[in-house]
C-alpha cells in the first residue's frame, strides 16, 4: 500500500470511529475537509477519497451548501469501529464532557488492550431516549460486556427492561460515576459524601457559614455531593439554607446561558462569601459571571469545586477534589473483565468506593468567625 493509499486508509478509519463515537449524539454533522485536513496532517483530497468511501457505503451523506453528516439509519444497524480484538466491551457514555471522557478511555485502553478487546464507543448526550436506542442496538449482537455511565441516574429510569435483557443474556454491566440503584449491577465511585464533608470543613474552619451551592438534580453523584454537604454543616453547627442552593439540570451546566441563572441567583445572596460547585463545568460559569461583574477569587467570593477535570488545579488555585477519571477507568475495565472471566453478572464484590482526592489551593479566604 502507497503512502498516499495508507493516509486515506488512516482518514478512513478515523472517521469510522468518529461516526461510531456520534451516531447517537444530537450533532451528526461532521467535520469539514478542511478541518480534517488540518487535524489529521493530510491534504483535503486525501480527507475527499476517504469521504467518497464512506459515501458508497451509505454511511454519511453530502447536503449541498450544508455539510456532510452521518446516515444515522445506517450507522445504527452496522457493525462499525472495530479493532480485532477477540473480546468485544461496549462503553456508554454521556459525552458531554469530552475533556473527562478522554481521560477516562485512557484509563480503559490500558487495561482494555487494542489488540485483545474491541471497544466500541455510545454516546448517549445524557438522553434515556439516545440511552435506549443504543441499548436496543447492541443487545442481539455479541457483546461480553458493558461499561455505562447512567443517565440522569437519580430520575427513575425508563430504561430498566433494556438492562434486564442484558442481564438474561448474563453479559457482564459495570457502572461508574452514575448507576441505577433499582439495579444489582456492581460500580466503581468515588465517595463524594466523604469528598463533600472535607470541602465544606476547610470552608468552616475558615469562618464561612453563609455558604451558596450550585448542584445538578438528575445527576446522582451531584445528589451525593449535596447530600454530603447538608450532613457536614449539621456536624460542624452551620445553618443549612434553602436559598443558598440552586438545583439545575445536566444539560444546564454545559450551556453557557445558564451563567445568567448563576448571576440572579448570586446577586440574591447578599450576605454570601463562599460559592461550592458540584463539577468543573459549573465552576467555569462561577468563575466567568464573577469576572464578568469584577469580583476576585478569594478576596470578594471563597469557591470550591467538586471533580476537577483540567490538570492545572495548582495553576488555577482551586480548592477542590481532582478528577480521577485515569484511575476510574483503570478500575471499571479490570472489573470487568473479572467478570467476563467468571460470568458474574451482580456480584458487588466488583463493586469499587474509591476515597476522593483534595487539593489544597488558595481560594478560600480565611474571614473572621461570628
Amino acid at each position: 500500500m502507497g503512502v498516499s493509499n495508507k493516509k486515506t486508509e488512516q482518514v478512513y478509519l478515523w472517521m469510522r470511529s468518529y461516526i461510531d463515537e456520534n451516531k447517537f449524539a444530537n450533532n451528526s454533522k461532521l467535520p469539514s475537509e478542511n478541518v480534517l485536513s488540518r487535524r489529521l496532517s493530510v491534504s483535503r483530497e486525501t480527507v475527499r477519497t476517504a469521504f467518497d468511501r464512506l459515501a458508497k457505503e451509505d454511511l454519511i451523506r453530502k447536503v449541498k451548501g450544508s455539510g456532510t453528516y452521518i446516515n444515522k439509519e445506517v450507522a445504527l444497524t452496522r457493525e462499525l469501529g472495530g479493532s480485532g480484538g477477540t473480546i468485544k466491551v461496549g462503553l456508554v457514555l454521556q459525552g458531554q464532557d469530552t475533556k473527562a471522557n478522554a481521560v477516562l478511555i485512557k484509563g480503559i485502553r490500558s487495561v482494555l488492550l487494542a489488540d485483545q478487546v474491541d471497544l466500541r464507543i455510545f454516546l448517549t448526550d445524557n438522553k434515556f431516549a439516545n440511552e435506549r436506542r443504543c441499548l436496543q442496538t447492541v443487545v442481539h449482537q455479541d457483546f461480553q460486556g458493558f461499561i455505562v455511565d447512567g443517565v440522569k441516574a437519580s430520575m427513575m429510569n425508563p430504561n430498566l427492561d433494556c438492562y434486564q435483557q442484558i442481564y438474561q443474556k448474563k453479559i457482564p454491566v459495570i457502572f461508574y460515576h452514575n448507576y441505577y440503584q433499582h439495579l444489582n449491577y456492581p460500580r466503581v465511585i468515588v465517595n463524594d459524601r466523604q469528598c463533600a464533608g472535607r470541602l465544606i470543613k476547610l470552608l468552616i474552619e475558615a469562618g464561612h457559614r453563609q455558604i451558596a451551592g450550585i448542584f445538578v438534580y438528575d445527576n446522582y453523584q451531584s445528589i451525593e455531593k449535596f447530600q454530603g454537604m447538608v450532613a457536614a454543616m449539621k456536624r460542624y453547627g452551620v445553618e443549612f439554607q434553602d436559598d443558598y442552593i440552586k438545583w439545575c439540570i445536566s444539560n444546564e451546566a454545559h450551556d453557557d446561558r445558564y451563567a445568567h441563572t448563576i448571576e440572579k441567583f448570586l446577586r440574591s445572596l447578599t450576605r454570601c462569601t463562599a460559592i461550592v460547585c458540584c463539577n468543573d463545568m459549573i465552576y467555569r460559569l462561577v468563575r466567568k459571571v464573577l469576572a464578568f461583574h469584577g469580583k476576585r477569587v478569594p478576596e470578594d467570593y471563597s469557591v470550591v469545586c467538586f471533580d476537577y477535570s483540567g490538570n492545572d488545579w495548582e495553576q488555577e488555585g482551586i480548592t477542590c477534589s481532582i478528577s480521577q477519571g485515569y484511575e476510574v477507568g483503570q478500575q471499571v475495565a479490570s472489573r470487568l473483565l473479572k467478570m467476563i472471566e467468571s460470568r458474574q453478572c451482580e456480584d458487588k464484590k466488583y463493586s469499587c468506593v474509591m476515597s476522593p482526592k483534595i487539593y489544597v489551593g488558595s481560594s478560600i479566604k480565611q474571614i473572621n468567625k461570628k
